[in-house]
């Protein structure tokens, strides 16, 4: 099976094994190429990934704790289904640790050497939403919001959201097919980039919460109404 690792940092080399194998499972299964309810043993996971089958079950296990997968004695493992009440519990994480990453990036005062991250990803975001690729704007959010907490300086902090944005990416990118043209998000990733521009880290806070909770409520209302697409139980 051919998958792409959509995340940048993701194509870092990994420190172990059972590393490399945890991540390229969650890849599968945070960009639904592995859906819910998508079984396999083991001894399949191990042939198809090219490793022994101890990697397989220790990466398992971290991603049962993640919530993920449920492992079945004998019948390997399982995804597990994804729900509203969990979006909006990963959301209010998201929301408070992206809060701090922007005060503290406004607080460094950064070069425009700095921005050209931020930037890029904006511009991008742009020509995917006037050529109504969802896709393309997807992965250009997805971009902006790492690039904007790696700003921050902390990189325990980056690591921290890094996880939770995963889980949450999931769900958004299974509904890009019923969601509508991006517009009020991408000018809002706009007004924050002002804001941390200008060392203003309460109004760069402020818009990120109002950016986080209009999404958070639009993607549950989303799922809300399509329950049959995320095959919820």
């Amino acid at each position: 099976m051919n998958t792409t690792s959509k995340r940048i940092r993701s194509e870092k080399p990994k420190k172990t094994l059972v590393d490399r194998v945890y991540h390229e499972i969650q890849n599968r299964i945070l960009y639904n190429i592995w859906g819910t309810g998508y079984q396999a043993l083991e001894k399949e996971l191990s042939e198809e990934l090219g490793v022994s089958r101890t990697p397989v079950r220790e990466a398992l296990i971290r991603l049962q704790r993640d919530g993920l997968v449920k492992v079945v004695p004998r019948h390997g493992m399982r995804v597990l289904p994804i729900s509203a009440t969990d979006i909006q519990q990963i959301y209010q994480i998201l929301t408070s640790l992206e809060s701090l990453a922007v005060e503290l990036a406004a607080s460094r005062k950064l070069s425009a050497k700095e921005f050209k991250s931020l930037d890029s990803a904006l511009k991008e975001m742009k020509t995917a939403q006037d050529a109504s690729d969802l896709k393309a704007w997807a992965q250009a959010d997805e971009n902006f919001h790492y690039h904007l907490v790696e700003l921050s300086g902390n990189r325990i902090l980056t690591e921290v959201v890094d996880n939770f944005w995963g889980r949450s990416q999931r769900a958004r990118l299974t509904m890009l097919s019923i969601r509508n043209n991006p517009v009020n998000s991408t000018q809002e990733h706009a007004k924050i980039v002002d804001a941390i521009r200008c060392c203003d880290g309460l109004r760069a806070r402020e818009l990120v919460e109002a950016h986080r909770k209009r999404g958070a409520s639009d993607l549950s209302e989303l799922m809300e109404k399509h329950l049959n697409i995320l095959q919820l139980s």
